[in-house]
């Protein structure tokens, strides 16, 4: 595609970005032999990215506003280190006209396309205004700048409802509203505009009609700057939660070749529309109901998360391509040339709890083992000691398969998850697995609300008797002396009379065991509770559990942190802690109260209410931000509230926010053991801040 032989005329690359899509860039600049320049915040001073690069500059704060967000200090960086040219990854600055003038102004090359094609993209009125001048399709709907709520109110009753409220600015699902009843509209519309204000600065909006039955399937395209524009086919990305991309694969299962070829053309005119130079992806909507008439959504001026798919498929490397073209490089093939082999499919990797409503997690990596093989790809920021905290995005690593069909391909991937180690993190990769499992996904049949319909039919694989065994037999050798001593303090469970097992009370999920031990490491019996006893033996070394159960042998990775007990073997994953024989806990003031507790750490960002205030229950009462996603608290019981905390606060995980005093018809009816109620079921995950493209703020 381009002359690879050809000198780029870089020889120093600065990557403006972290975690995996960093990481990602490096590798292929060291394959070029570019040197590359890493940049940090103070989160970050230990992170893969810093450590695989060959120098790396400090930026600033935690705050991505005072590092990663921070142009000048950005182009400093690139200026300091000799840099002749920034990568900016996904996310953070990578679609920030200021940012690539800002480049430009210092002399270094930005790469990425003109600052004008970034700010028409950016805006989706101008964007669909241009695309449309070119004979791309685009969604019916209202889109001019400008427009009140009043004028959007008018427009949806021509339009027909459903339709969809979007934000000019931004993107990923950000400030975003599907609406289906006018009666819900202008309170969309003040929610919307909040959102759009406080991510992009801009609460400008346009209405498009909602595409039923929805499928999201996007082009990426390659433009140099002498005119010429490719496209490398096409990727569907139609499994969604709440409008952010899960699962993404190429080529999309539902268009044909003609439609294909139409698609393709379509996107290669958007590029042309507003003279593109570089990689960028064009996305359409495209309704299953009708799979050959499809409709611009808007283009993304930058490498998406997803690119690793048609990587593979056409074995081209768009980094590669992203430098070569940036240095002046020319096409040098046409675009019946391109060919999409076999089927990809990837699987993004998210620091989250799908057993708690993909409430985001966070940790440190304790023990980390990627899958690897043929036809297996890992994008990854991880590695062992990485704390995953709330400041930048919450996606920690793509697992990507390439099969000779699909089929084949979706095997290999859940495979591959099925060998990830992560210990120390909580992450949603039996829900992938769950989700790669569905009939529909199997069969190919996907729209954009399928993710979402399955979430109610997730449940986590509950703690099993094999896990409590394993965590138990892990305790019961750290009791051990490392020498022989006294019998009667060495837990065999000797004894001159009855023997006295070990006993070792373990909590996991929503499990409380006892599980008994007696004997030695070598020969040793086992039960839980009143269960069956089982033969066992146990060893310990270098961070693996062997466990033989009634002669079947098994291996546990065990990691130990804060009292947490991480294991993962062929049973599953799981943590657990131990337990005292014994916990007091303190009664409610009035029964039936209930304290309303922050699920994660992060900030508060609005309380709907104030001191004194009666609630009903279900009403919301504290707005909590975390890892870019807002978080509603509601009551669980109706009563007078008492708010703790105000806008801005940073609060911890399981920190108190509010109280409830419970109405005396409650009161009068509450079970008098009930003591004090926990809202942190009461959640409403309302709305992404931010698209999860790589890490921005």
């Amino acid at each position: 595609m381009l002359n690879k032989s050809h000198p780029v005329g870089f020889d120093t690359v600065l990557v403006a970005n972290r975690g995996e899509i960093a990481v990602r860039v490096i590798r292929t600049l060291r394959t070029m032999g570019i040197r590359s320049v890493a940049v940090y915040s103070d989160a970050d001073s230990d992170a893969r990215h810093v450590h695989e690069a060959d120098t790396a500059v400090w930026l600033g704060p935690a705050p991505a506003r005072d590092s990663y967000l921070a142009i000048d200090k950005v182009v400093a960086a690139a200026v300091r280190t000799g840099a002749q040219a920034v990568h900016p990854g996904y996310g953070f600055l990578s679609e920030n006209a200021a940012f690539a003038a800002a480049l430009a102004d210092a002399g270094i090359v930005f790469l990425g396309p003109p600052p004008r094609a970034i700010e028409i993209m950016g805006d989706k009125i101008a964007a669909k205004n241009t695309v449309s001048a070119f004979n791309v399709p685009v969604v019916p709907g209202i889109a001019r700048p400008g427009l009140t709520d009043a004028d959007l109110i008018a427009a949806a009753r021509e339009i027909g409802y459903p339709v969809l409220v979007k934000p000019s600015a931004g993107g990923g699902g950000k400030g975003m509203r599907l609406v289906e009843d006018p009666a819900q509209l202008p309170d969309a519309l003040v929610s919307a505009r909040r959102e759009a204000a406080a991510a992009f600065g801009d609460d400008t909006l346009f209405l498009e009609r909602f595409v039923t039955r929805p499928r999201h399937i996007e082009v990426q395209v390659l433009a140099d700057q002498f005119g010429n524009v490719l496209h490398l086919g096409e990727r569907e990305c139609s499994l969604q939660r709440r409008h952010q991309k899960v699962i993404e694969e190429a080529p999309s299962p539902l268009l044909d070749a003609a439609t294909r070829a139409r698609i393709g053309a379509a996107a290669c005119n958007t590029a042309r529309s507003v003279d593109y130079v570089g990689a960028g992806t064009v996305e359409f909507i495209v309704s299953a109901d009708r799979p050959d008439e499809f409709f611009f959504m808007e283009m993304n001026t930058r490498l998406q998360v997803e690119h690793p798919v048609t990587e593979l498929v056409t074995g081209i490397d768009l980094v590669e391509c992203q430098v070569r073209v940036a240095a002046g490089q020319k096409l040098a093939v046409e675009q019946d040339e391109i060919r999409m082999i076999g089927h990809a499919i990837e699987a993004r990797v998210y620091a989250e709890d799908p057993g708690r409503g993909f409430l985001p997690t966070g940790g440190t990596v304790l023990d980390l083992s990627e899958p690897e093989g043929t036809g297996i790809r890992v994008d990854s920021g991880l590695r062992v000691g990485t704390v995953v905290g709330s400041d930048y995005d919450p996606m920690l690593s793509k697992v990507i398969a390439h099969g000779a069909d699909r089929t084949a391909a979706i095997a290999k991937l859940d495979r591959a998850l099925g060998d990830t180690v992560l210990l120390g993190v909580t992450s949603n990769i039996e829900f992938l697995r769950f989700l790669l499992a569905d009939p529909n996904v199997a069969a190919g049949q996907l729209d954009t609300g399928l993710l979402d319909r399955r979430v109610a039919d997730f449940q986590p694989t509950p703690v099993g008797d094999e896990l409590f065994l394993a965590a138990a037999a892990y305790r019961w050798l750290r009791r051990w002396p490392a020498t022989p001593g006294d019998p009667w303090h060495i837990p065999s469970g000797w004894r001159i009379g009855t023997a006295a097992p070990t006993a070792i009370r373990l909590t996991g999920g929503d499990r409380v065991e006892h599980v008994y031990l007696t004997g030695t490491p070598n020969e040793a019996t086992a039960r839980i509770s009143e269960g069956e006893s089982v033969s066992l033996t146990a060893a310990f070394d270098n961070n693996v559990l062997s466990l033989v159960l009634d002669g079947v042998r098994h291996e546990y990775r065990v990691a130990e942190y804060d009292g947490q007990l991480w294991l993962a073997g062929p049973a599953g994953s799981a943590m657990l802690r131990e337990m005292a024989e014994a916990s007091v806990r303190g009664t409610a003031e009035h029964i039936g109260d209930a304290e309303i507790h922050s699920p994660m750490p992060g900030s508060v960002i609005a309380v709907p209410v104030s001191s004194g205030a009666t609630v009903a229950a279900g009403d919301p009462v504290v707005i909590v931000e975390a890892m870019k996603m807002e978080h509603s608290l509601t009551a669980p019981i109706a009563g007078t509230v008492e708010i703790l905390v105000t806008p801005g606060t940073q609060v911890r995980l399981d920190q108190v926010l509010a109280r409830i005093v419970a109405t005396p018809a409650r009161e009068e009816s509450a079970s008098p053991d009930s003591g004090v109620r926990r809202a942190d079921e009461g959640i409403e995950q309302s709305s992404n801040t931010a698209e999860r493209e790589g890490n921005p703020a």
